[in-house]
């Protein structure tokens, strides 16, 4: 008998947790989240060194075990200088377009406290620049913050606190539409850590027996890199990844159902710990497809490439404009809530 899934909690904490800001390098407000999450289902954990969390659902047997991965970092921006009009040059945290940043509201996390702004191109103004506006060109350098202060100068800044470095969170702007859409920034990979602990809560309240132990890992540096590279326990002898697939022109990915990623831009996923998961999804009728990205990468990437010897595998929601203006459908994820509970409730494989 399938177990019960509680929808209701995977939206709600999906919508705490995008609520939270946590660009790469700023995590320690979401970390936290996800600490009470794990304490008020009685689910115990640590905390790596740099933050990350390591949390554990027991199982009959304890070694080798199994993992599951998601990463609470998102995209986001650093002050990279302050300018002589007033207003802070940025750069990118993680790989994403200065496009989408046109227009974002944002919060600039000083260390005297928050101040709100918005990112706005070098020619914000048709009355100004008339054409001009469509024809100057998209990076990084094309944009600036301007804060919502009285500040005309670098000095003026300065004397109100900020600086160089300083972390800049993005505004998500998350809509739950009746119809099953979710639309906001940062579903990559926020929608992945609900799944995660929405599995997780589904195990606990059933008092489900697992045959082995998995680990919850909430990583902190997915965004530029580094991952899942130093999280691990020594015994995992397999680690599911939970991350956004794209739906775009040339992929299989969709809205809807699981998408299981067969190979990404380091290669392709383990085939025997990939093929299981596709045979759960038959076995229990959940809709799924198979996709390849060939310029993605993800936490299982960062695991082998810090030499962890590892079967890896990597199951999806489908996310149209991922790194943009985001959207994502509830059935996607209870879809992967289902997978993940019954991937922890399989035999292990030796």
């Amino acid at each position: 008998m399938p177990l019960p899934i509680d929808m209701g909690y995977v939206t709600d904490i999906l919508y705490r947790l995008l609520t939270t800001p946590s660009p790469t390098g700023h995590t320690t407000d979401v970390v936290r989240l996800c600490c009470a999450e794990l304490e008020r289902m009685g689910i115990s954990y640590e905390l790596t060194r740099r933050g990350a969390i390591r949390a554990d659902l027991k199982g009959v047997r304890g070694s080798p075990d199994r993992a599951l991965v998601a990463h609470v970092d998102t995209l986001g921006a650093q002050v990279k200088m302050l300018k002589d009009n007033g207003r802070m040059e940025l750069v990118p945290i993680g790989h994403w377009s200065s496009r989408f940043a046109e227009g974002a509201r944002c919060t600039v996390l000083t260390d005297r406290g928050p101040w709100r702004g918005t990112i706005l191109p070098l020619k914000a103004s048709g009355h100004t620049f008339n054409t001009e506006v469509d024809t100057q060109p998209v990076n990084w350098q094309q944009v600036e913050l301007r804060v919502d202060a009285p500040v005309a100068s670098r000095r003026d800044l300065e004397e109100r606190g900020f600086n160089i470095g300083d972390f800049v969170a993005i505004d998500p702007q998350p809509e739950f539409l009746e119809n099953g859409y979710i639309v906001s920034r940062h579903l990559d990979d926020k929608a992945g850590v609900a799944v995660m602990l929405g599995a997780a809560k589904a195990v606990v309240e059933a008092g489900a027996a697992l045959p082995v132990d998995c680990h919850l890992l909430f990583t902190i540096s997915e965004e530029v890199g580094s991952g899942a590279s130093s999280i691990l326990h020594q015994d995992v002898a397999e680690m599911v990844t939970i991350d956004n697939g794209t739906t775009a022109p040339g992929q299989n990915s969709s809205e809807y159902g699981v998408t299981i990623a067969m190979a990404d831009s380091t290669g392709p996923f383990d085939m025997a710990l990939t093929h299981s998961l596709l045979a759960l999804c038959q076995a229990q009728n959940i809709p799924h497809q198979r996709d390849i990205f060939r310029y993605y990468r993800c936490d299982s990437a960062s695991a082998i490439e810090a030499g962890n010897d590892i079967r890896t595998a990597l199951v999806c929601f489908g996310i149209d404009a991922s790194h943009g203006y985001e959207r994502i459908h509830v059935d996607a994820l209870e879809s992967l809530v289902r997978l993940l509970v019954l991937y922890m409730q399989s035999p292990p494989r030796d």
